[in-house]
């Protein structure tokens, strides 16, 4: 029953735009599903859903789990915007549009890439601290490669 209806969830937030535990839970009794608000909270969490921009709100989304498993909406989301990329020894430095950063800096923390030690997101921008020098030429170009 777990596993359904949390994949029923992730189906419905890949086709919905859900701002709240409320609609989501409607979503799912909708579908069939009786649910309470913390056995939603608690699918949440461990879907390892997030808040993402969409437009002026915010709706929940897949973290990601690799660049091949980004939503559209997360790619999407960094495409749009991501400002500038600039690399300087182990670090690489990424502007965003004002109020996007954090939510640009979970989207590569989903990614989990083994070279990435770190992220620090401000308002604007997102440092990466890269485990060396040699590893931020190539990940400057698999993060120019989502926002193009």
């Amino acid at each position: 029953m777990k596993n359904r209806r949390q994949r029923i969830i992730l189906e419905l937030i890949n086709t919905h735009e859900v701002e709240t535990q409320g609609e989501l839970a409607r979503l799912l009794q909708d579908s069939g599903i009786e649910v309470t608000q913390a056995t939603v909270s608690r699918d949440i969490k461990e879907l390892g859903l997030i808040k993402v921009p969409v437009g002026n709100r915010y709706c929940y989304g897949q973290a990601g789990g690799g660049a091949g498993g980004l939503m559209e909406r997360q790619k999407r989301l960094f495409r749009e915007s991501v400002v500038k990329i600039a690399a300087s020894e182990n670090n690489i430095v990424i502007k965003t549009l004002v109020g996007s950063a954090q939510a640009v800096a979970a989207v590569i923390d989903g990614l989990d890439l083994p070279e990435i030690i770190g992220t620090v997101a401000g308002d604007d921008t997102i440092i990466i601290v890269a485990s060396s020098s040699a590893v931020v030429e190539g990940l400057v170009a698999k993060l120019e490669g989502l926002a193009d």
